[in-house]
């Protein structure tokens, strides 16, 4: 049915909706005053109505009303349907002359082109280098994450997942003019609103490998029916529970960077330039985003901000702009008035005065133009948020907090979600997701050479991102952290950041008791998957805990020791942060039942010596020097013995050769001497 008929069908029922309703306004009110129908009116309706019975094929003009008004209902809700989570499936190739170009989308990524069209919106403009990475020819397949700014108008990061194959141009059933190396490598990439990465993986690896089995590229319909699918089985899905972990494993993390796993946390807290570094990209983002998961709530609504930053270009265009320094990139102030143009996809506020919990009156959030939005930074005075921020909580247990060693009741259905007033962000009772990746602070899990430029970026706070390129691990001074996920190893120039970066014993503990559990329950929870302890739920539960209990502290202010378990100096430079106030700003009920006060905190003992000896034999440089000095001294000894041990053995193997000898040669008769083989014995 045609769009044409649909408005014409509507527009009747809306014109029959009207004439019942001034019916029973009639019957109701026999007494009340009848608007009278004009002319126009009275020929309009019967010309619909005409419509009608043409288009239902009946005469009777009742039955054609309530067919008419049925079809236009339906006809309406398929083409008023919200869409789906996936926006777009693309397919990426490698030209010889032209290198990496889409060579197909569906939809198209531009309304007025073609689904064959190279072209691409100008935010987009680095897809083609990201769904078909660095090094791609190096391996026969790998998958990869990444991020997408958002379009003009739509304020909420775009999440890319793609898969890519190689084959040899050989085999293939049509061979295309503009193939000409021996092999052809493509990449299959969806485009969602949802950051479901695992789920949508496992899909897009299945439909690569038909795509490639298929051995014709123009064969595309396997690609609509993939768009199809997934849209249809993926909508109303939300981001929760376990399907946003899938294929994030923090048990596996434990085990490679054991207590280091900590320090990576705290420099995602502190909003720091951290680049991780690893090939094949699968490794890379998969790294990258199970150090994430492990902020409560960051996966599924934290993230919707994570791309969004303004270009260099509009920095230079604005007009009395202030020159950016060097302070600027520790934290951001935020503006009340301008907030919702932020929070992307939010629902709209009523136009009304908001009251702060302390009083205060505050400005109604407004949402710019899509322009402003895009390229202006929001503010918000420094004051706001301190005055805005709770004096005083309710008295807390001093108890110290226990780690969790129960598994917790699924929150499924029970966690009830607000929208961020300064953050924009959807927000639990506890304030979580902290409000991190916002206000130019990236997360990009794979980043192209093409993008080297926002390393450098005035704009750019700071960045969690992923990295193939070795010229991204060479210029360290871009980057606060630079982590080498081969070897488990976090590389921190800055002496002052190394500093604040020390685990305290508290801390050590903590890390300690994750590393005992993950290895100790190591084959149980990988030969039944159903595992507590020393699982990825667990392991997830102890960082919310161990973010609570921090969030608590640091409204302790005169408490200098509890302050200290978690390292004075980490909480006052964590306090300047964006999003620590942000989270300030704001009260949160359920604070109140959360115990200050590191989980471990405790009395220093002799295990404590012990464990901050070996923490510190693994990090510091002087530590591994004697580490690598004490291994070589073994290897050498080692092999030293079996050398001695080698010729001692066979100095003793042939002494008894020979005492064997000497005493056969005792034990024959005296006038009996060797013989020669074949030759009679001399006689007398």
């Amino acid at each position: 049915m045609g769009e044409g008929a649909i408005s014409a069908l509507t527009s009747l029922t809306t014109v029959v909706s009207e004439a019942e309703a001034q019916s029973r306004f009639s019957v109701s009110f026999p007494r009340g005053p009848r608007a009278p129908r004009t002319r126009p009116e009275r020929e309009r309706e019967a010309a619909l109505l005409c419509a009608a019975k043409r288009i239902v094929g009946c005469d009777s003009a009742a039955v054609a009303v309530t067919a008419a008004g049925s079809w236009a209902m339906e006809a309406r809700g398929r083409v008023d349907e919200p869409r789906g989570p996936v926006l777009h499936i693309v397919v990426v190739g490698f030209h010889h002359k032209k290198g990496c170009q889409v060579e197909f989308s569906y939809p198209p990524l531009v309304p007025e082109e073609g689904h064959d069209s190279s072209s691409l919106p100008e935010e987009w403009k680095y897809l083609p280098f990201l769904a078909l990475p660095d090094g791609a020819h190096n391996y026969q397949e790998d998958s990869v994450y990444f991020h997408l700014p958002p379009l003009t108008g739509d304020m909420k990061c775009v999440y890319g997942v793609s898969c890519y194959r190689q084959i040899e141009a050989k085999a293939l059933r049509v061979r295309q003019a503009d193939v000409t190396r021996e092999t052809v490598q493509k990449s299959v990439c969806v485009l969602s609103r949802v950051p479901l990465y695992g789920l949508l993986q496992a899909k897009l690896q299945l439909i690569t490998h038909a795509y490639f089995e298929e051995k014709d590229f123009s064969q595309i319909s396997i690609l609509k029916e993939l768009y199809d699918h997934m849209n249809g089985s993926l909508r109303g899905t939300t981001p929760e529970g376990s399907q946003v972990y899938l294929g994030l494993s923090p048990r596996d993390l434990i085990l490679h960077f054991r207590h280091k796993v900590l320090v990576l946390f705290k420099l995602v807290l502190l909003e720091r330039k951290v680049l991780f570094y690893v090939s094949p990209v699968n490794r890379l983002v998969g790294t990258l985003m199970t150090v994430l998961s492990l902020f409560p709530g960051m996966m599924e609504h934290g993230l919707a901000d994570s791309s969004h930053y303004r270009p260099r270009s509009s920095v230079s265009e604005e007009s009395g702009q202030a020159e950016a320094t060097p302070g600027s990139e520790e934290f951001v102030s935020v503006s009340v008035t301008d907030i919702d143009g932020s929070a992307g996809g939010c629902a709209a506020r009523p136009e009304r005065p908001a009251v702060a919990a302390d009083g205060h009156l505050l400005k109604p959030p407004s949402r710019g133009s899509p322009e402003s939005s895009e390229s202006d930074w929001e503010t918000l005075d420094p004051s706001v948020l301190e005055e805005g921020a709770p004096k005083s909580m309710e008295a807390l247990d001093s108890e110290a907090g226990a780690a969790i060693t129960e598994q917790p009741q699924s929150a499924s259905g029970q966690a009830v979600l607000t929208q961020g007033l300064v953050s924009g962000l959807e927000e639990d009772q506890y304030g979580m997701p902290l409000a991190i990746f916002t206000k130019g602070y990236l997360c990009l899990p794979y980043m192209a050479l093409q993008q080297h430029h926002l390393l450098s970026d005035v704009t750019v706070r700071g960045f969690v991102a992923g990295a193939t390129n070795i010229l991204f691990r060479q210029q360290r001074h871009l980057s606060d952290a630079v982590v080498d996920v081969e070897e488990g190893r976090i590389q921190i120039q800055d002496p002052e950041l190394r500093r604040l970066m020390s685990l305290t014993t508290a801390d050590l503990r903590f890390a300690d008791y994750l590393v005992k559990h993950v290895t100790e329950n190591r084959e149980d929870v990988f030969l039944d998957g159903t595992g507590w302890e020393g699982g990825d739920e667990w392991i997830r539960a102890q960082f919310g805990l161990y973010v609570h209990s921090l969030l608590a502290t640091s409204l302790q202010q005169d408490n200098e020791k509890l302050l200290a378990d978690y390292g004075s100096s980490f909480v006052s430079a964590w306090k300047n942060t964006h999003n620590y106030r942000v989270w300030h700003s704001n009260r949160h009920p359920a604070m109140s039942e959360v115990t200050p006060g590191h989980p471990f905190q405790g009395q220093y003992s002799v295990a404590d010596v012990k464990l901050k000896f070996s923490h510190s034999v693994q990090n510091s440089e002087r530590g591994k020097k004697i580490g690598n000095a004490v291994m070589t001294t073994s290897r050498n000894v080692v092999q030293t013995g079996k050398a001695v041990g080698q010729s001692v053995g066979g100095a003793l193997t042939s002494a008894r050769s020979a005492m064997s000898s000497w005493f056969s040669t005792l034990a024959q008769p005296a006038g009996v001497t060797g013989v020669a083989s074949g030759q009679p014995s001399a006689k007398p």
